[in-house]
């Protein structure tokens, strides 16, 4: 019982996070009353059950007392859930009729390529004469030609139009789902505007802490900014220092990444303990008396929570900061923590104050680092032991990165698919950089030590150049790596069973990770049959582009305007590929006569296997097709001149296909036309991407 109260916030934890995860995709507004009121009766039975314990002899059922706690805790988490839900709000905006809102900045904008975003609370909805106060965010999208648009602050008070619009799911497979993630946020619309359409609405409204700790972050960033010319290297210093990550550029992120060190670039657990360990060392003097420590606890905390503050209180920043506000209580009166409970503290605190967060990427790896680092880090250390200081301090530092991989690879695949193969190498290459970095930066902003700026961005300078050096290291990483769900949680099954059946010298641990091992391998070479025999074709949604890829086995011919190194093709098309296991890729244009892996194309007609397409264009305009030939598919590009009811008398067909090439009346008359005669029409462009398996229509 004594290990159970140890670790009471991990029992709480486990069910409370069990009702958010079950409970969230669940849209009904009836479930409040329904969880309300079960959460209620149960609370109330637990009470007298707790006022009666000794009178009706409730030890001898203990068990049973914990399963209700179990569920009383699991409806509470699926109740907060429900609840904390904008969308489900009778106030939420979109339920009532608005010409204009009334709207407050919620957060720092963030600049992009010529445009501006943030997200926005909206206060007010106004209709003809009418103003209803309303909830719900909103995300903004200032187009503009100076993305560091000053005029928009945290707090700003505007009066925008209502023209805001749904989110859209991802229109090609395996891409980016923007939608599920904003909807994470509770952020369900967004609203593209141009700066003259925020009006100034009121006084700024935002927070007086946030916005002060933003100002001066801003101003910290500014200072960093007067000082290092390296563009790469302000970028780290400010993303490393004060969590401000809007300068970071493609090709330092992918060397971080590729790396396995990206989580230098985010301000975490380890930041917060290097300020902790700096502010130890400088208040070490108020160690002598107990009200000195009093004060020194008061110190330590403040500037700790002033400094997530400053970051932008990210999930692993907001974790640090909880459990060394615990950590530090805990020694002040002379108790003993358990780690795993001042951990799931700290999670049972983030999830009260955002449940969502149990969906955001960060939050998820941040947790599982440190679970790693407290549960498999003391058992690594232990494998070796070495006589001397420096080769015992490399190991441990080893043990460190390694216990954090271990838990946070296979969600690093499943989000991210790559693995960079060296990563204990350049996690041991930045350990001390880091740390001197960290107490440098610090030393410059609070002393003002110009004089130290050359030596900081050198050593920046340094660290990106060797960690870009590791990047491009033959075999450096595996990328385009792709896992389901159901791959996912076999490989957490395997590590946990492993480690418990070592550890512990369990055998049904060990067997059961053989198990799970088997289970994984049945699963991945089910998945690589099926990319062995897959014969598909994909219809792109691409802006202003055409995109088809005709896929046999592992191999790709895509038929499309781009080149395989656009930023477009890799970001619309190559996801897709990669998903399916596609380790050739081929591109080749739609107006050129050529043969590639299958694809014929000649004479305005494509042919694929037995497929065929015509490739209708401008060089239609006004022409018949004689002898009446057959086709799959009309393929139109470029907004020819033709009508679809005139063409299928000299062409038979079944499918059209009009992609991003054409202009929107244009498309509007082909859907039209397409209706007339009864034919299935295909719009890409801003509509889901289009998939014919092939194999399907041999077997029928």
């Amino acid at each position: 019982m004594t290990y159970r109260a140890e670790i009471i916030f991990v029992f709480i934890l486990v069910p409370f996070s069990a009702g958010i995860f079950v409970f969230y995709p669940i849209e009904s507004t009836k479930l409040n009353f329904v969880l309300l009121s079960f959460s209620i009766s149960i609370f109330i039975l637990l009470f007298v059950i707790n006022c009666l314990y000794l009178s009706l002899k409730v030890y001898h059922y203990r068990y049973s007392v914990g399963i209700l706690f179990t569920v009383f805790f699991f409806v509470l988490g699926g109740l907060h859930c429900e609840q904390y839900k904008d969308l489900q709000d009778s106030r939420h905006f979109k339920r009532k009729p608005a010409t204009f809102l009334q709207v407050k900045v919620a957060e720092e904008p963030v600049p992009g390529s010529r445009m501006l975003k943030f997200r926005v609370k909206v206060l007010k909805a106004y209709f003809k004469q009418r103003r209803n106060v309303v909830t719900g965010s909103l995300l903004v999208i200032l187009h503009t030609d100076n993305p560091s648009f000053a005029s928009v602050k945290y707090g700003d008070i505007f009066i925008i139009p209502a023209s805001y619009t749904t989110v859209e799911p991802p229109f090609n497979p395996a891409g980016f789902d923007y939608k599920s993630w904003l909807a994470s946020h509770n952020i369900y619309h967004q609203i593209s505007l141009l700066p003259r359409h925020l009006v100034p609405g009121g006084e700024n409204q935002g927070n007086r802490l946030i916005r002060f700790s933003l100002d001066l972050r801003q101003e910290q960033v500014d200072f960093y900014r007067s000082l290092i010319k390296d563009n790469d290297a302000f970028a780290v210093a400010t993303a490393l220092l004060l969590g401000y990550r809007t300068d970071l550029g493609a090709e330092l992120l992918s060397a971080y990444s590729k790396t396995g060190t990206i989580h230098a670039l985010s301000v975490s657990g380890m930041h917060v303990g290097i300020i902790y360990l700096l502010l130890e060392w400088i208040l070490r003097f108020l160690n002598r008396r107990k009200l000195w420590r009093v004060l020194k606890v008061i110190l330590t905390l403040g500037l700790i929570w002033f400094y997530t503050l400053l970051t932008g209180c990210s999930a692993s920043v907001l974790r640090s900061a909880i459990m060394l506000s615990v950590i530090i209580f805990a020694r002040l009166v002379n108790k003993t923590t358990s780690n795993y409970n001042v951990l799931a503290f700290s999670a049972c605190c983030l999830l009260w104050y955002d449940p969502f967060l149990l969906w955001d990427v960060g939050f998820q790896l941040s947790f599982l680092s440190v679970f790693g680092l407290v549960w498999i880090q003391p058992k690594l250390q232990q494998l070796l032991a070495f006589k001397f200081n420096w080769p015992q301090k490399l190991w441990d530092l080893t043990a460190l990165s390694l216990a954090a991989q271990i838990m946070t690879f296979p969600f690093s695949m499943y989000y991210f698919h790559q693995f960079p193969l060296y990563f204990i190498i350049s996690n041991l290459f930045i350990t001390l950089p880091m740390v001197m970095l960290m107490y440098l930066g610090i030393v410059i902003l609070l002393f003002r030590f110009a004089w130290l700026a050359l030596f900081f961005e050198k050593l920046i300078v340094f660290m990106n150049q060797g960690l870009d050096y590791i990047a491009h290291l033959p075999y450096s990483g595996l990328n385009g790596i792709w896992i389901n769900k159901i791959e996912l949680v076999l490989l957490y099954l395997i590590i946990l069973s492993l480690i418990l059946g070592i550890s512990r010298k369990n055998k049904s641990m060990l067997y059961f990770s053989l198990l799970s091992l088997l289970a994984l391998e049945m699963q991945l070479i089910d998945d690589s049959i099926r990319a062995s025999r897959q014969q598909k074709i994909i219809l792109f949604s691409l802006q202003r582009n055409y995109a088809v890829a005709f896929i046999s086995s592992r191999h790709a011919v895509v038929v499309t305007g781009l080149s395989i190194t656009d930023k477009a093709f890799n970001f619309a098309i190559r996801p897709a590929l990669d998903q399916l296991k596609i380790n050739d890729i081929t591109c080749i244009p739609a107006k050129k006569d050529t043969s590639c892996n299958g694809v014929v194309i000649s004479n305005h007609q494509l042919t694929y296997k037995n497929f065929r397409v015509l490739l209708a264009d401008t060089a239609f305009n006004k022409k018949r097709i004689r002898n009446k030939p057959v086709f799959d598919a009309v393929w139109i590009q470029d907004t020819p001149e033709i009508r679809l009811s005139e063409l299928y008398q000299d062409v038979r067909f079944n499918t059209i296909w009009v992609d991003a090439t054409n202009k929107n009346y244009a498309v509007k008359n082909y859907q039209l036309d397409a209706g007339k005669i009864n034919r299935t029409i295909v719009i890409l462009g801003k509509n889901k991407a289009s998939l014919i398996d092939l194999n399907r229509i041999l077997l029928n």
